[in-house]
């Protein structure tokens, strides 16, 4: 998609300094694919304690180790 938006030219300037991009476009989209990544962790960080997961380990893995060849 193409996108028209205004970036200061400090922001620019840093973002390109920490990219190993020296192009502008590449440097966002990483930028922003960083940004998303972190909102992702830190809404599962949110749950932490909230889900109750009842489930035997053992059983598990030695149900998974008889599928194995």
């Amino acid at each position: 998609m193409r996108t028209t938006i205004n970036i200061p030219d400090e922001i620019m300037k840093e973002l390109l300094s920490y990219s190993k991009t020296k192009s502008k476009t590449k440097a966002v989209s990483e930028a922003l694919k960083d940004w998303i990544r972190m909102q992702k962790i830190k809404k599962l960080k949110s749950l932490r304690g909230k889900l109750k997961i009842e489930m035997d380990l053992e059983k598990q893995r030695a149900e998974d180790l008889k599928d194995l060849p």
